[in-house]
């Protein structure tokens, strides 16, 4: 007989590579969702629908089956491990990166800015910095309360096909509409944490593949390398073969960046994933360089709706009318900086060999 799996979401981001992967390990799958979004890709399988993120509707939705896994991707976990009690082998979640203290926030820390990178230890939001993520981490106490062998995975934000939040599409938009420059914040070089659809997944289920060593554990995960905003942009539009200015402006300034930022600071949130890495063996099964690629691809190919949910999620209005005027006023203000007066130019230090360093003479010791 085969071993019972029950996800709870299933058709968002990263839900058909998991139920892809669990059937290929031999699991009879069921999905447990709203039914308001179906996909071809899990339309084979069993399929519950009702209420993920109330009791009664868990309850009702799930009768009295019992599973040997349960992976939680959506619904509210609360409620979900207070129904699967006795029900459930093993109990695989996903929460989120904004646990941590500053996350959301960077200036409770002092200097402004998360630990560089963020390990599963770092301090967690408190309640009276920022509610949403204390709740987060509040929600993550209760579950291994209830269930002491759970794995638990804080996810970074996600990118790829059936994201309702595209960053991506941010760029994309601007490409198809023939824009000649983008706008960055402090040169688009902030670090955020992304994971797309297919590595996270990947994650999730080597942590099915060894219980031994993940039960009772927290999970940082997300793609291996961490791309800038710069770096993102330029991907997607070589992908795209499109040329255009990367105009950079600092952070207070570049308003029309805020959707790529995704905060107010340009400061960095940077995920240490060695926990994973070491314990679990997780590498990237696409690249990050290469994911990017892909999803730009899918955003052509599946183009949200102009001003649909997707664009309203993202708060970008596309204003390129502002965006204009913005681009003007910035570089008639550069276009003439004042003469300093150096007796002696700032240089980088005696250290740095890079583009415009002295030559040392052939016969300089170092």
């Amino acid at each position: 007989m085969k071993p019972t799996a029950l996800v709870v979401g299933g058709t968002g981001p990263t839900g058909p590579p998991i139920v892809s992967g669990l059937a290929a390990r031999g699991f009879d799958v069921t999905l447990f969702h709203s039914g308001r979004h179906e996909v071809p890709e899990v339309a084979e399988f069993r399929h519950l629908h009702g209420d993920p993120f109330h009791e009664d509707g868990i309850r009702s939705a799930l009768g009295a089956d019992t599973y040997d896994v349960v992976i939680a991707t959506y619904g509210r976990l609360r409620s979900i491990a207070e129904v699967l009690v006795g029900r459930a082998g093993r109990i695989l979640s996903v929460g989120g990166a904004p646990v941590y203290r500053g996350f959301f926030d960077p200036a409770v820390h002092d200097p402004p800015g998360l630990p560089v990178p963020t390990r599963e230890d770092a301090p967690l939001a408190e309640e009276d910095a920022d509610g949403k993520s204390y709740r987060i981490g509040r929600t993550e106490q209760i579950l291994f309360e209830l269930h002491p062998t759970a794995t638990h995975f804080r996810y970074p934000y996600v990118y790829g096909p059936r994201q309702l939040a595209p960053r991506e599409w941010c760029v994309v938009r601007r490409i198809l509409d023939r824009r000649r420059f983008l706008i960055l914040a402090d040169g688009g070089l902030t670090l955020i944490p992304f994971g797309y659809v297919e590595n996270l997944a990947h994650a999730m289920l080597l942590a099915v593949d060894q219980p031994d060593g993940s039960c009772g554990e927290v999970f940082n995960c997300g793609d291996e390398e961490a791309l800038t905003i710069r770096q993102v942009a330029e991907l997607i539009a070589e992908e795209l073969g499109h040329e255009w200015e990367l105009l950079s402006m600092p952070g207070e300034l570049a308003v029309p960046a805020r959707p790529l930022m995704m905060n107010y600071m340009t400061t960095h949130r940077v995920l240490d994933l060695s926990k994973l890495r070491t314990r679990l063996g997780y590498r990237d099964v696409v690249p990050a360089r290469q994911a990017v690629r892909r999803t730009a691809r899918w955003l052509v190919e599946h183009r949200p709706q102009r001003g649909g949910y997707e664009e309203t999620a993202l708060e970008d209005p596309f204003d390129y009318p502002a965006e204009d005027r913005l681009a003007a006023w910035w570089r008639a203000a550069v276009a003439a900086p004042p003469e300093l007066g150096y007796a002696t130019p700032p240089g980088f230090g005696k250290s740095y060999a890079g583009p415009g360093a002295r030559r040392v003479r052939a016969d300089t010791r170092i």
